[in-house]
């Protein structure tokens, strides 16, 4: 348990030495005392304004991280429509639709590789002297 920052065993010992300074009598109304000035400054405008500030300053980061990615998401939309215009303008497609695969072209396809005549007789000779 931890009050202000002072745990239990701190807690005891400042009662022990006010008690031995302020002796029992005394102690009674230092009690009050502090139990009243507690109870304004929990009451007051100035204590709502410093929880209300904690707890902001305490999901700071969070609503940071939901604005930066509202701002993200919204800059993927603006790059999306500006990458592909004919969507949004005419409101059909004039290209191939994005869940449609795009046909290869020629060029793009791989070339089938053909090993020039005169390294297969090399590797022909070097074989059959293998067998030899």
């Amino acid at each position: 348990m931890e009050i202000l920052g002072i745990g239990t065993s701190e807690l005891i010992f400042i009662v022990v030495i006010a008690l031995i300074i302020l002796g029992p009598k005394d102690m009674q109304k230092a009690g009050k005392t502090i139990g009243k000035w507690l109870r304004n400054i929990v009451t007051s405008d100035g204590w709502k304004m410093f929880q209300q500030t904690s707890r902001e300053l305490r999901t700071l980061p969070n609503r940071l991280m939901r604005e930066a990615n509202d701002e993200i998401n919204q800059i993927g939309k603006d790059l999306n429509s500006a990458s592909n215009p004919t969507v949004g303008r005419s409101g059909g497609l004039n290209g191939p639709a994005r869940s449609q695969p795009v046909p290869a072209s020629p060029a793009i396809l791989p070339e089938k590789k053909i090993t020039p005549p005169a390294a297969e007789s090399t590797v022909d000779e070097s074989d059959q002297q293998k067998d030899a």
